[in-house]
């Protein structure tokens, strides 16, 4: 703590521990001729309600205050209804955090609406950084090698410092691919596996249907989510680079089951490589992708399957026989899959029916 202070007062701040039994309250309401803080910034880590009251209590009428950590929030009523005061609790980063069409899809949004975007805040801090407008390097309490990363992540609860830096080793020549984790050997096995794709389809329904299976690949692009189902599911190498298994002679059989667009130029990568391929639907998205496939497929003699989960499974094949295909229908069907469009909605309904 007493570090942090003389850090605090280097950058001009006043300091206060509680702990030396200084009254914060009074201190502000001294310091503020009895007016009280415009404003309050929490950003400490408890569980005690105390710090939520302290804030009110030092705040001045209409004052507001803002909640970066985590505190207990069991608020006293009457020091906020009294004075006023406006309480908000401030997402981390800014705007745009937790909204996958900003985060992941990359759909900013406008600066003359949002000022202050999680993008546009970090690219603010770096800046005034690299023009030494902040400095952090008194900040900075430790310097630890990557390999000895639990010292700061296994007593982070009881640690001292205030900033600490991971050195990581340099490169050394190009970082694989690939991790291995199960130890198993396919040599001379036929009908081994390789699965393209780690979402939830190959999760909930593809590889627990190939349960005892010769699996020796599955690959994501990421690799977090491959690594996690091959632990899961005892697959023997997790990839993020799919042509990896290709030039795999060991491997019989690519399983397709990642987005729609890989789908067919993944399915001819495979033909060429001498793979047998499933590609769990669809096929293709247009007649140009299914007209190369097809051209593949008849050079290079390997089998090609599609699993069509819906319009040709056995529910919807019975309940095609037991209805009159020409007269108007109206069906009504309850879901438990979270929210569905209403276009795919209609898609269900049309392939189903099979109407025009």
């Amino acid at each position: 703590m007493a570090k942090k202070l003389k850090i605090a007062a280097e950058k001009g701040i006043i300091g206060l521990n509680p702990r030396d039994g200084v009254d914060v309250v009074k201190f502000v309401e001294s310091y503020t001729n009895g007016v009280g803080a415009d404003g309050v910034i929490i950003t400490a880590s408890a569980k005690t309600n105390d710090i939520i009251s302290q804030a009110a209590r030092m705040s001045r009428k209409r004052g507001r205050i803002i909640l970066v950590g985590v505190i207990g929030l069991e608020m006293n009523r009457s020091e906020f209804y009294e004075k006023e005061l406006s309480f908000q609790v401030s997402c981390s980063y800014g705007p745009g955090r937790y909204d996958e069409n900003y985060e992941q899809r990359g759909n900013d949004y406008p600066i003359g609406f949002v000022r202050w975007t999680e993008q546009r805040n970090f690219q603010t801090i770096l800046q005034m950084i690299a023009n030494h407008r902040i400095d952090v390097k008194p900040l900075i309490t430790e310097v630890v090698p990557l390999a000895d990363y639990k010292n700061i992540y296994g007593e982070i609860g009881q640690s001292r410092s205030i900033a600490s830096i991971i050195t990581y080793p340099e490169a050394q020549g190009i970082p694989s691919t690939s991790v291995t984790v199960v130890n198993k050997s396919f040599q001379g096995k036929k009908g081994v596996f390789g699965i393209i794709g780690a979402g939830n389809y190959a999760k909930m329904t593809m590889l627990p249907a190939m349960k005892g299976a010769d699996i020796k690949y599955i690959a994501s692009a990421g690799g977090v989510n491959s690594t996690a189902l091959a632990k899961q599911f005892g697959i023997a190498k997790s990839t993020t680079d799919h042509l990896e298994m290709l030039e795999d002679p060991e491997l019989d059989t690519v399983i397709i089951t990642t987005r729609h667009d890989l789908h067919a130029q993944m399915a001819i990568e495979a033909l060429k490589a001498g793979k047998n391929v499933f590609i769990e639907k669809p096929l293709a998205l247009n007649n140009e992708q299914l007209e190369l496939l097809i051209t593949a497929q008849n050079q290079y003699h390997q089998a090609v399957n599609v699993g069509f989960n819906r319009r040709f499974s056995p529910h919807a094949e019975k309940i095609k026989s037991l209805m009159d295909s020409k007269a108007p229908k109206n069906i009504i069907a309850t879901m438990n899959a979270g929210f569905i469009p209403r276009m795919f909605g209609f898609i269900i309904w049309k392939q189903v029916v099979g109407a025009s």
